[in-house]
């Protein structure tokens, strides 16, 4: 259940806050007071696309919180799932600060995803904006609703059925890909032998082009290292004039004299250190310029075995190890093009066999959905019969397609007739704006899962007036026994259902305009209801009809 909204800086909003319990929510207001904007900010806290413009004039970002309560196990799995924050009074808080140049979702406290918001919402409500019910007309959607209805019985078989069709792609695909006439096969297996073969002839040794790299560059800078070498053995030598024969004379010096005062005694052992250091530096890198004679012969030899390497790298992987992995591969294809027949008729059958397999699947897919759609049928009649279509015939049909889709092979179309001998029609054919809505929430009613608490419909009184109008605040209000509803409305036979009935209205105050938000007293309630009847005038005739239709709705409840 949706405990409460908290909005801040958003379009019109300054600062908003409202707090929902059980029952029917009525929403109303003058038109342009910024009603959708209550329900649009909900979907921006659950991912809705959001525009830097919807950030209030001024603000430097705007905030969306929502605060669910909800022992849904879907949920508390999700949460995990994402590693986020659980509650163990089952309280969940998405929020969403927008800013000009991005969006941060945070779950119960921890940065969270868009992606993870759309998942958990998915178990928390059900929105059904302005334009929604349109989305009735495309067959797609009749499929998920009814897949939806008997989803139950079908999600074993529909997840088997989806595994096996995504096998059957990849199996077509090899075969499309391999699918070779003889000339080709013969081309490619020269190519493949060709390649093989020169790989092999390389042989490669794992690691050997950054060991021959090293010695690359070392020989390649060989000449500057070995007469800086050099130089640096010139000066720390035994000559006279080099720093090893200096040393060596104030050794001696200090040798001479260190008997007469003990602490000359420890400066002439630091000094015979640093001469024993200095001549074995000496000694060392002596022998390091002996083995540094820079061969001709062995550079090109190096950077000719580097050039292959880097050769095969360039032509069949990055690295040596990927080098390898390509010339197993082809190893395998030319294998399979040896032994062609064998492999494609392999290959072949394999398909065949997935192809029974998933039609088999889809048949028992099939035999469950024609099932449902018969009861499916039968509740969305009785429900729209309760929605004033007096006269409605209804059918799901569920007919065959030549194709093998990632859902099945069925094409589900839902039919329909309004009026005494009008033959069923497909949906899109004959219904119109209104009817489609109230199709719609009869729907919502039929579907309406146990685990999602929180149903909105935005203006779900399109296109509808007098009676009918009636009949749909009557069934949200059958509605709202089970769930919590969430309704912006228009019409006063609506709003008279409702349980708590909040006013939305635009004020300006010092050249600013804001839209707020406030919870009605029952007098307050007459009085909207009033407006709601009456038009721009509140007459009193208007009043006693306001009062009249929340009586008659307290008496339905």
């Amino acid at each position: 259940m949706l405990v409460s909204l908290n909005v801040k800086n958003l379009a019109l909003i300054d600062a908003a806050e409202v707090n929902f319990g059980k029952g029917l929510h009525i929403m109303s207001g003058e038109t342009g007071a910024g009603k959708s904007i209550i329900i649009g900010s909900v979907n921006l806290a659950l991912g809705a696309k959001a525009d830097k413009d919807i950030i209030r004039n001024g603000a430097e970002y705007a905030l969306v919180e929502l605060l669910f309560q909800t022992d849904a196990k879907e949920v508390e799995t999700l949460l995990k799932e994402y590693d986020l924050p659980v509650e163990e009074d089952g309280t969940i808080i998405i929020s969403r600060k927008i800013q000009p140049t991005r969006s941060i979702f945070k779950v119960n406290g921890e940065t969270a995803t868009a992606k993870q918001v759309k998942s958990l919402a998915e178990y928390l409500l059900d929105i059904h904006g302005q334009h929604e019910h349109q989305s009735l007309l495309r067959k797609k959607k009749q499929q998920e609703i009814l897949d939806d209805y008997a989803w139950n019985e079908l999600q074993e078989i529909y997840k088997s059925y989806q595994e096996a069709y995504q096998m059957l792609q990849m199996a077509k695909q090899e075969l499309s890909e391999n699918a070779l006439d003889e000339d080709a096969r013969l081309r490619e297996m020269e190519l493949a032998q060709y390649e093989i073969r020169e790989i092999e002839a390389a042989g490669i040794v794992i690691g050997e082009d950054e060991e021959l790299e090293k010695k690359y560059q070392t020989l390649l800078h060989g000449r500057k290292i070995v007469e800086s070498a050099s130089v640096a053995l010139m000066t720390t030598g035994s000559n006279m004039d080099q720093a090893g024969s200096q040393i060596g004379r104030a050794l001696r010096e200090l040798t001479g004299v260190a008997s007469y005062d003990d602490r000359l005694e420890t400066l002439t052992a630091q000094l015979g250190e640093i001469d024993c250091l200095l001549s074995d530096f000496h000694r060392e890198l002596t022998d390091y310029i002996e083995d540094m004679d820079f061969s001709e012969e062995a550079f090109a030899e190096i950077e000719n075995r580097l050039n292959v390497l880097n050769h095969l790298k360039a032509k069949y992987g990055k690295s040596l190890e990927k080098v390898r992995e390509y010339a197993h591969e082809r190893q395998e294809q030319l294998d399979k093009l040896l032994d062609y027949d064998t492999y494609l008729n392999a290959l072949k059958a394999k398909v065949q066999k997935l192809n029974e397999t998933c039609m088999n699947k889809a048949l028992e897919m099939s035999d469950i959905r024609k099932k449902a759609a018969k009861k499916l049928a039968d509740e969305l009649k009785q429900a729209l019969t309760d929605l004033n279509f007096l006269h409605v015939e209804l059918e799901v049909a569920v007919e065959r397609e030549p194709l093998l889709t990632s859902s099945g092979f069925d094409a589900i179309t839902f039919l329909i007739s309004t009026n005494p001998g009008q033959g069923l029609k497909p949906l899109q054919d004959v219904a119109s704006g209104g009817e489609l809505s109230r199709i719609m929430l009869g729907l919502k009613t039929v579907l309406a899962k146990d685990s999602i608490d929180t149903l909105i419909f935005d203006e779900i009184d399109a296109g509808i007036s007098g009676k009918t109008a009636w009949k749909v605040s009557e069934k949200l209000g059958l509605l709202s026994k089970e769930h919590q509803i969430i309704c912006i409305t228009h019409l006063p036979q609506i709003a008279a259902m409702a349980d708590t009935h909040f006013l939305i209205e635009k004020s300006v105050k010092e050249g600013v305009t804001t839209t707020k938000l406030c919870e009605l007293s029952k007098d307050e309630r007459i009085r909207e209801l009033a407006r709601m009847l009456g038009g721009g005038e509140i007459t009193d005739a208007a009043m006693e009809n306001a009062k009249d239709l929340l009586n008659q709705s307290a008496a339905f409840k």
